[in-house]
C-alpha cells in the first residue's frame, strides 16, 4: 500500500500522460494476479487521494458536478468516519470489503480495465458517467494531441484559413477595383455614339409616337471643357390621346436640356446633371400644360418619355411610363449578351404608384388611373395631374464599359410582344448576318444597325402588336 501511495504522489506531481506511461510499465513488469490487484488499490488511491477530504466518488450515472464535493457539506457520517490529521486514508474498500467489491476484485482477476467507466479502445463513446479522466487523449500512435489540443489545433487551422480567405477576398476586391480604375482610366477614350431608328404606325390609326437621335450636342450644351467633351441625347416618347403631347416634347425637352445644361464648372456633375433633367421635365411639361389649357377644348393628350443622355462615358436615363431603355453588355464569364435594363416603368399597379395616386385622391381600377390611364407618369394628362399622375422621372446612372454593344430604345409596342432578351438576341443575330448588303454611301456596319431595327420592328407587329412601334438603337463604338 505504501508503494501505491509513493505512486499517486509521483502522479500528482507530473504530467498525466507521463504518469499513465509509467503505469503501463509498471504493469507489464508485475505478474497478472498482482496486476490485477494493483490495479484496484490503485484505481481506490486515486479516488482518494492523500489529504484529502472528498466525498465518495458517485455511481457512473451521477452528473458531474458531483464528482467532488465542497468540504463543508460532506455528509456527517463521513466527517465521522475521516482519519485523524496526519494519518492515512485507508480505503473503504480495503477496511470492510462488501459482497460487490469481492465481486469486483473477482473480475479484477480476470483482467478488467484501470477505470472500468472508459469505453473499449477506439471508442468514441464517453461512457454515462460524465467526461472521462482522458478521454481527451488519443489512441497511442495517433499522432493527434488529444480533443482540447485538437480543438486548438482545429481553430488555429480555421483561423489559417478564414486568414487566407480574407487575403484571397482581399485580393480579388483589389483586383476588381484594379480593374474599375482600368476602366475608369480607359475611359478618357470617349465611346462613340450613333442611333438608328424605325418606326411603325401597326394598327392605330394615327402614329403618336415619336424620337429624336442627336448624335452629338457638344457644341450646343457648352459644357465645361474641363469636366465634359462630348454630350450626346436620344429619346423616345410614346404619346397617348394624341399626338401633340409627344411631339411637343420631342421639339422642346431637348431645347431646354440645352438651356439649362451647366455652363461653368461645377463641383458635382452628376448632381449637377440630375438637377438639370428634373428640371427640364418639370418645365417641359409645365409648358405643355399651359398651352393644352388654354385651348378650346383644352388638350387631353399625353405621353411618356425615355431619354437616354451620354456624358463622356456616362449615361443618364430618365424616364416616364412604360417605355423602356435596355443595355447590351457582353458577359466574359458566361461568354453571353446580357439585357440590363436602364429604365423603370411606371404603371398604376406597382404599390409606390398606387399609394402616391390614392393619396392625391385618385384610385386604381382595372389597372389603370381612374379606370382609364395606362401609366402613372408621363408628360401632359392635365385632367390627371390632380390624382396623383406626375412628370418627375426616375434618372439613373450608367458607366459604359468596352463590353457594351448597344442601348436599345422602345416602346411598349415592342415589349408587349418582345421580351428584352428576346429584342437584344434578335438584335444581334441581324448585327451577325453577312447577307445584309451595305447600301450606296453607307458602311456595312450602318446598313447592319438599320436593318436590326426595320426587322425588329416588323416582327413587332407580325407577331400581333397593335400598338405603335418605335425602335431605337444607338450603337457604341470602340
Amino acid at each position: 500500500m505504501h508503494e501505491v501511495h509513493t505512486f499517486v504522489s509521483t502522479c500528482q506531481a507530473i504530467d498525466a500522460t507521463v504518469a499513465a506511461e509509467l503505469l503501463n510499465h509498471l504493469l507489464e513488469s508485475m505478474p497478472l494476479r498482482e496486476g490485477s490487484s494493483f490495479r484496484d488499490l490503485l484505481g481506490n488511491a486515486l479516488a482518494r487521494p492523500t489529504g484529502a477530504r472528498c466525498s465518495p466518488l458517485p455511481s457512473p450515472s451521477a452528473p458531474v458536478d458531483d464528482l467532488c464535493s465542497d468540504p463543508e457539506v460532506v455528509p456527517e457520517a463521513e466527517l465521522s468516519a475521516a482519519p485523524a490529521e496526519g494519518q492515512d486514508l485507508v480505503p473503504a474498500a480495503l477496511s470492510s470489503p462488501t459482497t460487490a467489491q469481492i465481486s469486483q476484485g473477482k473480475e479484477a482477476e480476470k483482467g478488467p480495465l484501470l477505470f472500468d467507466g472508459l469505453p473499449p479502445a477506439g471508442s468514441t463513446d464517453s461512457g454515462s458517467g460524465g467526461p472521462l479522466l482522458f478521454d481527451d487523449l488519443p489512441p497511442a500512435g495517433s499522432g493527434e494531441s488529444g480533443s482540447l489540443g485538437a480543438s486548438i489545433s482545429q481553430m488555429v487551422k480555421n483561423e489559417g484559413k478564414g486568414a487566407k480567405r480574407k487575403a484571397s477576398e482581399e485580393e480579388k476586391n483589389g483586383s476588381e477595383e484594379l480593374v474599375e480604375k482600368k476602366v475608369c482610366k480607359g475611359s478618357s477614350m470617349i465611346f462613340g455614339l450613333k442611333g438608328y431608328v424605325a418606326e411603325r404606325k401597326g394598327e392605330r390609326e394615327e402614329m403618336q409616337d415619336a424620337h429624336v437621335i442627336l448624335n452629338d450636342i457638344t457644341e450646343e450644351c457648352k459644357p465645361p471643357s474641363s469636366l465634359i467633351t462630348r454630350v450626346s441625347y436620344f429619346a423616345v416618347f410614346d404619346g397617348h390621346g394624341g399626338i401633340r403631347a409627344s411631339k411637343f416634347a420631342a421639339q422642346n425637352l431637348h431645347q431646354n436640356l440645352i438651356r439649362k445644361f451647366p455652363k461653368g464648372d461645377v463641383v458635382s456633375v452628376e448632381k449637377t446633371v440630375k438637377r438639370c433633367l428634373l428640371d427640364t421635365f418639370k418645365h417641359t411639361d409645365e409648358e405643355f400644360l399651359k398651352q393644352a389649357s388654354s385651348q378650346k377644348p383644352a388638350w387631353k393628350d399625353g405621353s411618356t418619355a425615355t431619354c437616354v443622355l451620354a456624358v463622356d462615358n456616362i449615361l443618364y436615363i430618365a424616364n416616364l411610363g412604360d417605355s423602356r431603355a435596355i443595355l447590351c453588355r457582353y458577359n466574359e464569364e458566361s461568354q453571353k449578351h446580357a439585357a440590363l435594363s436602364l429604365s423603370k416603368e411606371h404603371n398604376p399597379t406597382q404599390y409606390e404608384e398606387r399609394m402616391r395616386i390614392q393619396k392625391a385622391g385618385g384610385n386604381v381600377r382595372d389597372g389603370r388611373v381612374l379606370g382609364v390611364l395606362e401609366v402613372s407618369r408621363s408628360i401632359g394628362d392635365g385632367q390627371y395631374k390632380r390624382c396623383g399622375v406626375t412628370s418627375v422621372p426616375d434618372i439613373r446612372r450608367c458607366q459604359l464599359t468596352p463590353n457594351d454593344r448597344f442601348i436599345l430604345l422602345a416602346c411598349d409596342g415592342l415589349f408587349k410582344v418582345f421580351t428584352p432578351e428576346e429584342a437584344v438576341n434578335f438584335i444581334l443575330s441581324c448585327l451577325e448576318d453577312e447577307k445584309i448588303l451595305m447600301r450606296e454611301g453607307k458602311p456595312a456596319v450602318d446598313a447592319r444597325y438599320e436593318a436590326a431595327c426595320n426587322r425588329l420592328a416588323n416582327k413587332a407587329v407580325q407577331r400581333g402588336s397593335a400598338d405603335n412601334v418605335t425602335v431605337m438603337v444607338v450603337r457604341i463604338g470602340h
